[in-house]
């Protein structure tokens, strides 16, 4: 199984797609392997949109903040958390269905988001490579609206998939000693990890963008959570039926 670890450390975020199709019995085995991922209670709570429509690939690109790989990358895929799809089977035997609550929230993005990384796994393991679209939560009413998402389902990321045309350099993580504990969550000595891990995260990006970057893992955080994330998120979600009670 060596080679699966070397897969999965292997992985790096492709923006930069060959023009070259991929096979659609392939990318159905590849849907297929993301079915195979765990799933709470068998739930399969989510759906997965393939978007080959030109017209609404143009808009989602807009959507997400005009990224041009979303329009151009030859396979473009929507996951979405699905409760509808319980909900219909509560009805068929006249059972109220309790949708709102937050854990039901939590099962149906766990679900979507295991499947999600099952697929990515799967297309890198025959050699095809993506990115994840976080950007389409930036508009996800007009979203739902572009696609025909219905109540009690809603967009919680895209992915784009193909073959490489370019690939950069895998982006170091997190030291293990810092995201993997024993016995209890503890702090000591990770201020001296993170310091040294900065240093290595300006390394990177240094010899990756030609010296154009240069800042720390933590300046980059700290700019990117200073500032409100998504604060449309929570009313959006209420009104597709995750209220969060």
């Amino acid at each position: 199984m060596h080679h699966v670890i070397e897969l999965l450390k292997s992985h790096v975020s492709v923006r930069r797609f060959k023009d070259q199709p991929v096979d659609d019995q392939l990318l159905q085995e590849i849907i297929e392997a993301g079915q195979h991922a765990s799933t709470s209670n068998h739930i399969q709570a989510y759906t997965i949109i393939r978007v080959k429509d030109k017209g609404k690939r143009r808009a989602l690109a807009k959507l997400a903040g005009n990224q041009s790989y979303v329009e151009e990358c030859p396979v473009f895929l929507v996951f979405c958390a699905d409760l509808n799809r319980l909900g219909r089977a509560c009805k068929m035997y006249n059972k109220k269905f309790e949708s709102g609550y937050t854990e039901n929230f939590i099962l149906a993005t766990v679900d979507t988001s295991l499947a999600a990384q099952n697929i990515m796994t799967a297309a890198e393991s025959v050699g095809l490579g993506g990115v994840y679209i976080g950007a389409l939560r930036n508009n996800p009413e007009d979203v739902c609206y572009l696609l025909n998402i219905p109540h009690n389902v809603y967009p919680v990321f895209g992915m784009c998939l193909g073959y490489p045309e370019v690939k950069n350099s895998i982006k170091p993580r997190l030291p293990l000693s810092l995201v993997f504990k024993e016995d209890s969550y503890t702090l000591e000595g990770d201020a001296e990890i993170l310091k040294n891990y900065d240093d290595s995260i300006r390394d990177y990006y240094i010899e990756r963008t030609n010296g154009e970057r240069s800042n720390t893992w933590t300046e980059g955080m700290s700019s990117f959570l200073k500032d409100k994330q998504r604060p449309h998120m929570k009313e959006f979600l209420k009104n597709k039926g995750f209220e969060m009670i």
